[in-house]
């Protein structure tokens, strides 16, 4: 079999989190199998449709590295990839239904549904269309159009008998016949609804895995009769896990934009992802762990090392809630990895959203350290502060000493610090870095470093959360460096020698 999967979002606003998982799965499934991942736009239902919202989809895929083979924008042998540019197509075979007695017209007006829901909740009963157009005679169908009613054409469910979906994630799904109702297929604009417009693209793609949202479930049976009605193959299932809230109180699929569930920011858009300073590598990865399993422990994983192992038997059917903890770690750990020219110009664009100029060697100066301490990219902003605040930064008495340094060591240290910086050549990390420890040692009561160090970096940055100190001395340079100096120093002679 020659691999067909497909994502088809609609275009109302954004790229959720859920879906993105979907179009992963699906992209991973069709990349082991040597298959072909097409980007589908159901873009029907007009009256939600949100201008630009395309683009928003794929730009938000193109981010997260899931390319597709077939597409709106790249085309293909089965276009077009966008539903309203094949209204023809649907009308075709929602008549074809009707002329072979699979489908009917149905001429009841929204007042006429409304009142029928009404009798039936009063009754008790389920609520549904209950058919009173299906067998109505060409007379009467007749006079209806004669009154200017413009009909939906509605499929015609069988009463009897049972259904079996086979779904490679959760097995043979039973349903009753009883509870498939006479769905709409063609709008009276002309336009399809999901369950027709969804059923021929699926064929006429040749889509052979159907891997989508567990809430789809309950259509299946509606598809599978429609296949049957048209004579044509039907795809294979496979319906995913539920995508919770991290609480696991309620589904994320509900939500349209970040919220907090139990104290913890939740991001939904992908777009909020990216803004957010998380990598597209960690984002994707974190979703791959979203209801299936690497295997040996491994949590870290790039979609290379994934795509071997990807079955979809291997998915969990269960409900998984998103562990946004562990996207942070996952984020971390991949921020470390980045070149140091790469983070640079990765935390850039938040400094300059912060209103911050800095030099950008001072910048690669920093990111080495700062790689190690960063979960989030915008994170650098509040990290490299002291670079952009030439205001002398005023120590106290207890924060410019230590009980292993008291005053009149601490401020010999400094003087001592001063001199050296003034001198030191070459003026980089590695050779402060020998030059200070040594001097740190031989300050202190103890004869460690850190006590000295501590005060000095805290001088130096004015932050108790930093760079390492000789870092940051190189990216303030010697000048600036020097200036903070004669700050601490005069500290000293305003408290008295």
């Amino acid at each position: 079999m020659t691999v067909r999967v497909r994502f088809a979002p609609s275009p109302t606003g954004y790229l959720h989190i859920g879906g993105a998982r979907t179009a992963l799965f699906n992209w991973l499934f069709a990349r082991k199998r040597g298959g072909k991942f097409i980007l589908r736009i159901e873009d029907t239902d007009q009256k939600r449709t949100v201008p630009g919202a395309i683009e928003a989809i794929m730009d938000g895929l193109r981010w997260l590295g899931l390319d597709w083979d077939e597409g709106p924008d790249v085309g293909g042998p089965f276009g077009p990839y966008i539903q309203t540019e094949r209204a023809d197509l649907y009308r075709e075979w929602a008549n074809w239904l009707v002329e072979h007695d699979h489908a009917y017209k149905c001429y009841c007006t929204p007042d006429e549904l409304a009142e029928m829901r009404q009798e039936q909740m009063a009754k008790k009963q389920s609520v549904g269309y209950d058919g009173r157009c299906r067998h109505l005679t060409p007379q009467q169908r007749a006079e209806k159009e004669a009154a200017g009613l413009k009909p939906v054409i509605r499929f015609k469910a069988p009463r009897e008998g049972e259904t079996i979906v086979p779904d490679l994630i959760r097995g043979d799904i039973t349903y009753q016949n009883k509870q498939i109702t006479d769905s709409v297929l063609l709008k009276s604009d002309g336009l399809p609804t999901y369950h027709l417009a969804n059923v021929v693209d699926d064929h006429f793609m040749q889509i052979s895995h159907i891997m989508r949202a567990d809430e789809w479930i309950n259509t299946a049976p509606l598809h599978i009769h429609l296949y049957r009605a048209f004579g044509w193959e039907q795809p294979i299932y496979a319906h995913l896990s539920l995508v919770m809230n991290p609480s696991g109180k309620g589904k994320l699929s509900k939500r349209t934009q970040a919220f907090t569930d139990s104290g913890q920011q939740v991001l939904v858009k992908v777009s909020e992802f990216q803004e957010a300073g998380l990598l597209p590598e960690a984002v994707v990865n974190f979703l791959a762990n979203v209801g299936w399993s690497f295997g040996d422990d491994v949590e870290k994983f790039t979609l290379a090392e994934a795509m071997p192992r990807f079955e979809l038997e291997d998915i969990n059917p269960a409900p998984s809630r998103l562990n946004y903890t562990k996207l942070d770690w996952l984020n971390g750990q991949y921020i470390q990895e980045m070149e140091p020219l790469a983070l640079a110009q990765a935390v850039k664009p938040y400094l300059d959203a912060a209103g911050l100029e800095v030099n950008p060697e001072a910048l690669l100066a920093v990111m080495p350290p700062m790689s190690k301490r960063l979960k989030r990219l915008p994170e650098a902003v509040e990290f490299l502060r002291f670079l952009f605040d030439d205001a002398p930064f005023e120590l106290t008495v207890e924060q410019a000493t230590h009980k292993h340094m008291p005053r009149e060591a601490a401020q010999q240290a400094f003087r001592q610090m001063r001199d050296l910086v003034a001198a030191i050549e070459p003026y980089d990390a590695e050779t402060l870095g020998q030059a200070l420890m040594k001097l740190g040692e031989s300050v202190t009561a103890n004869g460690k470093a850190g006590p000295f160090l501590g005060t000095a970096r805290l001088a130096m940055t004015g932050q108790k959360v930093s760079p390492p100190l000789f870092e940051s001395m190189v990216a303030l340079g010697r000048e600036r460096s020097l200036a903070r100096l004669d700050a601490v120093l005069a500290l000293f002679e305003e408290i008295g020698d």
